[in-house]
């Protein structure tokens, strides 16, 4: 474009699983890639509060969205799904291409249809990268638990999406394996850049003792309410200690929303916990630190399934972030992230889950332990300032290779 700077590249992000910038991995690999000299363009869908002015520019990035779906229920709105946002991204791909430009679309997934995109923007000379998000056909299976015509069309979108892909990245060495064996990648295709938070985002504030309710401990589920996120076992362990154990100085905090966000707010009123638990849905950063901050403990009951044993959970490593420790059903992913920031529970046994969320509240000394390894794990190993330098030398390496660029 006529009196935009000169920039290393022109990158092109599409997402579909949640509106930028509240997808804070997106969010954070445009900032990083824009801040180290690409010119960066998002499509993603649109907040209802944002549809008065969808397309703009924020912190240099070219924002252009469409109004998000209604939420996946059924196989059939799960196709109706792909559909819309495959021809939402379409066109404004297209637009994208007339208004800005691009060099490369790097796709984020779900869903695993992108490919399509790409193949045809490839034959233009462009390039295509494929962030891999989620296991497409892990992540069916585990919503629908059907092994049926639409779980095989999950492999062979995924299989094709692979395919075109010039480079895959990884959010775990888990992911990289798949995409070496399952997607058939070389391995200097394949780089791990791990979700991790920014450590500016997560320093400590004073705890809010009115957050507790007048109760000793807060306890925190932090993250997305799906149908595979677990939360159910988390209302139901803490019907377990309110109502078998007598713990009526514990109060709960769901953050966040979902699919499944109307259930849960049910069972927990099914459960009697109308008096111990509050659900906020999403909020902003300042107040999430103050329950951060304030909490004893923090909750990550994804069950054991296929995607999550593999999956980085985010919410573990915010929780880390804030020198919470964790209470976790036992999954190889959370294990690496974790190490000794968790207690680690037999797999979707929420009466054990519920044992040792009482046994950590009764251990402050423990829990203080735990926290402090937590938070020095995240500063040396995990947090986002560690993977954005591999994101932009990933980046830097892939234009010299394809468009002679250094």
């Amino acid at each position: 474009m006529v009196g935009e700077p000169a920039s290393k590249g022109r990158i092109l992000i599409i997402v579909e699983n949640l509106p930028v910038p509240f997808d804070r991995r997106v969010w954070m690999e445009s900032t990083a890639l824009t801040e180290a000299g690409y010119r960066v363009s998002v499509i993603s869908p649109c907040p209802p509060d944002e549809r008065d002015h969808p397309n703009r520019v924020i912190d240099g990035i070219h924002v252009f969205r469409y109004p998000m779906p209604p939420p996946t229920k059924s196989k059939a709105s799960f196709l109706y799904e792909f559909a819309y946002c495959w021809l939402k991204t379409l066109n404004l791909t297209k637009r994208v291409e007339d208004e800005v430009g691009f060099d490369v679309i790097h796709a984020c997934n779900p869903p695993d249809t992108f490919w399509v995109i790409g193949s045809y923007y490839k034959r233009l000379g462009k390039r295509f990268v494929f962030d891999h998000h989620d296991l497409c056909p892990e992540l069916y299976w585990s919503k629908f638990g059907r092994q049926d015509l639409f779980l095989s069309a999950q492999y062979w979108l995924e299989r094709k999406t692979f395919e075109t892909a010039d480079m895959v990245i990884c959010t775990n060495e888990s992911y990289r394996d798949i995409a070496i064996q399952r997607g058939k990648k070389k391995p200097e295709d394949a780089v791990v850049v791990r979700s991790g938070p920014l450590l500016s985002r997560f320093q400590r504030v004073e705890a809010d003792e009115g957050l507790r309710r007048g109760r000793k401990h807060l306890v925190v589920y932090l993250g997305v309410m799906g149908p595979q996120d677990g939360v159910d076992y988390a209302v139901r362990a803490a019907s377990l200690m309110v109502n078998e154990m007598g713990r009526k100085d514990v109060f709960f905090a769901f953050i966040g929303a979902g699919d499944c966000w109307d259930e849960l707010k049910a069972l927990a009123a099914e459960c009697g916990l109308a008096d111990h638990c509050e659900f906020t849905g999403r909020i902003p950063d300042e107040d999430l630190k103050r329950y951060l901050c304030t909490a004893s403990l923090g909750l990550a009951p994804d069950p054991m399934n296929a995607l999550n044993d593999l999956s980085t959970m985010n919410k573990i490593i915010e929780y880390m972030a804030m020198g919470l420790p964790v209470v976790s059903f036992d999954l190889k992913e959370a294990r690496y992230s974790a190490q000794e920031a968790a207690v680690y529970v037999p797999p979707n046994d929420e009466r054990l889950f519920a044992q040792a969320i009482r046994d950590l509240l009764d251990d402050e000394e423990r829990r203080r332990a735990m926290g402090e390894f937590g938070r020095k794990r995240v500063e040396e190993a995990l947090a986002w300032d560690h993977s954005r330098q591999v994101l932009v030398e990933a980046y830097d390496r892939f234009f010299a290779r394809h468009f002679g660029r250094s």
